[in-house]
């Protein structure tokens, strides 16, 4: 029972909420999530199970798209509608001056994380700082807006659809909007419409689920180990290579035969796949094709990133 759920968090429970229902559920030795959602959040989340978990570090970079509706007017702590009211301000903003503000996220900034998130500042999370009254400044990091779009405007609230990149605050975004605008602004609502190659229409939701229920839909929409990081190129070795592999043996050139894999490049990342046993492992190329082929036939060309025994 090795893979990836692709499971819609409800509002009010955090990530970790979730891991521990389904490990409980499923009787699972290791289960992680992959980009946490705050409570308030709804959506995709991404849930790793046992020797899934390997799989992280090539699911945490992936970008994201949320829907936020923002409550103009208002300042809070937390950013969001959950913190401490900081001002209020009637929000005198016409539609021209949401579009001008909005547009003008796209694009590189760099953003600070929210006092209250789950960002570690000398080994402890944000909001362990921020509960106990001590205000610290963590270094800012370069996130990145693909698109920044208006559904709908009802004022107060103002609904938006947002493509960025992986780290990137959605409620640090909402107060930006706020500042710039003069009035104030804090998240009301959020849902994570797409993780990576995952989007909300193929996600679980298990509210409302006896325990037997939740498992059989889980392990009915378990995606194995091999089709959990589709956006990586995938090479096909056989199983006497896959068992050397996994003995620790690293890839050489007369292993994968140059004239078969035109289409590798130093740093390429892929998948290692058996007929047999499935997803072997994850590697990085050392080299190219062309220089795989004028190189000692026993030199390695790959380095191993995850081994799956």
């Amino acid at each position: 029972m090795d893979g990836l759920v692709i499971i819609d968090k409800p509002s009010g429970k955090t990530s970790h909420d979730i891991v521990a229902e389904i490990k409980r559920t499923l009787k699972a030795d290791k289960v992680g999530h992959t980009g946490t959602l705050d409570p308030l959040a709804t959506g995709v989340l991404p849930v790793l199970i046992n020797r899934g978990t390997k799989l992280a570090p090539f699911l945490l970079t992936d970008s994201k798209e949320y829907q936020a509706t923002l409550l103009l007017g208002i300042h809070t702590d937390t950013l969001d509608i959950t913190g401490n009211v900081l001002s209020k301000r009637m929000p005198h903003v016409s539609e021209g001056d949401l579009v001008r503000v909005i547009d003008a996220l796209v694009g590189e900034k760099l953003q600070v994380p929210p006092l209250y998130s789950a960002v570690k500042f000398k080994g402890k999370p944000l909001y362990r700082w921020a509960r106990r009254g001590i205000t610290v400044t963590p270094p800012p990091r370069t996130v990145e807006v693909y698109a920044a779009v208006i559904r709908a405007i009802n004022m107060p609230r103002v609904t938006i659809h947002v493509a960025c990149s992986k780290g990137t605050y959605i409620r640090s975004l909402c107060s930006d909007i706020g500042e710039t605008l003069g009035c104030g602004a804090a998240l009301e609502a959020l849902r994570r419409t797409r993780s990576g190659f995952f989007k909300e229409e193929t996600a679980l939701a298990l509210e409302g689920l006896t325990d037997g229920q939740k498992k059989d839909r889980l392990l009915s929409s378990l995606i194995p180990l091999e089709q959990a990081i589709p956006g990586l190129k995938s090479l096909r070795v056989d199983e006497p290579l896959a068992r050397r592999v996994r003995q620790g043996v690293q890839l050489t050139g007369g292993d994968l035969g140059a004239d078969h894999i035109p289409f590798l490049a130093p740093g390429d990342v892929l998948k290692l796949l058996s007929a047999e046993t499935g997803l072997v492992a994850v590697a990085e190329m050392l080299c190219g094709t062309e220089e795989m082929r004028s190189r000692d036939k026993s030199s390695p060309v790959a380095r191993m990133l995850r081994v799956f025994k």
